[in-house]
């Protein structure tokens, strides 16, 4: 298959792309990666296993063995970890943080990266993450970088974890959201950045629908589909 049936969409998190890309690939009827949904995995299984997140070769072969998939479900995508959906506890800040953390090891890196490349099956994939299109895919030819002010971002995660009954400080995740930031965008490896042919969509003031046909009329005008 061709390179050219390929969407990457990175950005940091709350910025939109899950929603986005799960949209997409419903839309354009392709696969989906979620490659944050991997390294929070990872993490939330590092955390389960009581591995410490400095204990760099522990997490490379935690890695490698990982049991995990994406199921649709009809109105989303499952994360499923060893048979048991594990999708609301990968969304704590706890996971969140250790993500970020083993997202930083270049052995963990290396071990997820041909994983993340063999999602990509006829007729095509919408790729989410921070370095799809500047790591894993750089051959794409639809890059996205989708961002969004921290305020926003922590708004919107403090709507999606009230909503599945957390109780959380607003105040408290902009903090860690602008701490995360920080790290994902100054992180010696694979730090968070738009690729220099990437298309880059600030969400802060959009609804989902008009990221989304953004989106898909730069994906008609890059690949010379349809996409009705």
């Amino acid at each position: 298959m061709s390179i050219s049936n390929l969407i990457t969409i990175d950005g940091p998190s709350g910025s939109g792309k899950g929603t986005v890309c799960h949209i997409l690939a419903q839309k354009l009827k392709w696969h989906l990666l979620d490659s944050g949904a991997l390294y929070r995995v990872l993490a939330y299984a590092a955390l389960q296993k009581k591995i410490e997140l400095n204990d760099e070769q522990s997490l490379a072969d935690l890695a490698l063995t990982l049991d995990v998939s994406f199921v649709s479900n009809g109105s989303g995508v499952d994360t499923v970890l060893s048979g048991e959906v594990i999708g609301d506890k990968l969304r704590t800040e706890m996971v969140a943080k250790a993500a970020s953390e083993v997202a930083s090891i270049q052995v963990v890196r290396s071990a997820l990266l041909a994983r993340q490349q063999a999602f990509l099956q006829s007729p095509g994939l919408i790729a989410d993450g921070r370095d799809m299109g500047t790591i894993v895919f750089p051959e794409a030819s639809v890059k996205i970088f989708l961002d969004a002010s921290a305020e926003e971002r922590a708004k919107r995660r403090f709507n999606q974890l009230q909503g599945k009954g957390f109780n959380v400080s607003i105040a408290q995740i902009l903090s860690e959201i602008k701490e995360r930031d920080f790290k994902d965008r100054n992180r010696a490896i694979a730090p968070l950045r738009p690729a220099d042919d990437a298309f880059v969509i600030d969400s802060t003031t959009l609804t989902i629908n008009e990221v989304v046909e953004q989106i898909l009329t730069l994906t008609e005008l890059k690949l010379k589909i349809s996409t009705e």
